[in-house]
């Protein structure tokens, strides 16, 4: 089995130490393939499976906008998409599953639903995934904690999903196993939260003091970063749970957190 992983980032890596006994080539610029520059059509060709991590940008996926037509010439046993919740937009804090329809309210989630169908309309074996906000070691509000630069952004009924990367891992080597061409699955855990409540955690175990309170409507943030408060939603993932069969290993923020710090000592 030979999977090529373009985008080859953090949560593939985590998919590729899972995978005893693949052949795995990812394009990453800390790998030997570099993408754009390399010819990949060799590898498409000898490829049993893809996995594509890289975002769309203005123009739409670059992948597809270089290697559209050596992509449909493959023979693939499966093909998975890494998108986002980002592409159900706000709803509320109200919970949301993969037959609700798509509505993102910003220009990252609306390039996601666009490359979305834009990977629907090849005729591949596709498997879309749309992860949470994504953590675990390196990734976590430790650090932040630690230097006294954590805060605690408060906006009312703001409800945010995560999930660990090793859990992503577990989804995706699951459906590696057992393919379902045309599924889509929400990649999460089962405790929705505020954003606060995780920082709150963090300081409790490291033993510092909770982070001050600031109110979103006051709070100096990137645009970025305050375009993730735009959207508030809770999501299900009995689909992982129930046609997957996936235990998360970290069900909920708590355990996930614990987790990371063991890691990150």
């Amino acid at each position: 089995m030979m999977l090529l992983s373009f985008g080859h980032g953090y949560s593939a890596q985590a998919l590729e130490r899972l995978l005893q006994g693949w052949q795995v080539v990812g394009t990453h610029r800390d790998r030997k393939v570099i993408w754009p520059g390399t010819d990949m059509r060799p590898y498409l060709k000898q490829a049993t499976h893809l996995l594509i991590s890289v975002a769309p940008g203005a123009d739409g996926d670059p992948v597809l906008a270089e290697l559209r037509d050596d992509i449909k010439a493959g023979q693939f046993e499966w093909v998975g998409y890494l998108s986002t919740t980002g592409v159900y937009g706000d709803r509320g804090g109200e919970w949301v599953d993969e037959s609700a329809d798509l509505r993102p309210a910003t220009k990252r989630g609306i390039a996601r639903m666009k490359a979305e169908a834009d990977w629907a309309a090849l005729g591949l074996p596709l498997h879309i995934f749309r992860l949470a906000g994504i953590y675990g070691p390196g990734r976590g509000p430790f650090a932040k904690v630690r230097a006294g630069t954590a805060r605690r952004i408060i906006k009312k009924g703001q409800i945010f999903s995560r999930i660990h990367v090793d859990d992503i891992a577990a989804v995706l080597k699951a459906s590696i196993a057992q393919p379902n061409p045309g599924a889509i699955y929400n990649v999460c855990d089962n405790d929705p939260q505020p954003p606060e409540v995780v920082i709150e955690e963090a300081a409790r175990l490291l033993g510092q003091p909770v982070p001050d309170a600031v109110a979103f409507e006051t709070a100096e943030m990137t645009p970025m970063a305050r375009s993730f408060y735009a959207e508030s939603k809770r999501v299900d993932n009995r689909r992982i749970r129930e046609e997957l069969g996936v235990t998360l290993k970290y069900p909920d923020y708590k355990t996930g957190l614990r987790a990371v710090l063991a890691a990150e000592n």
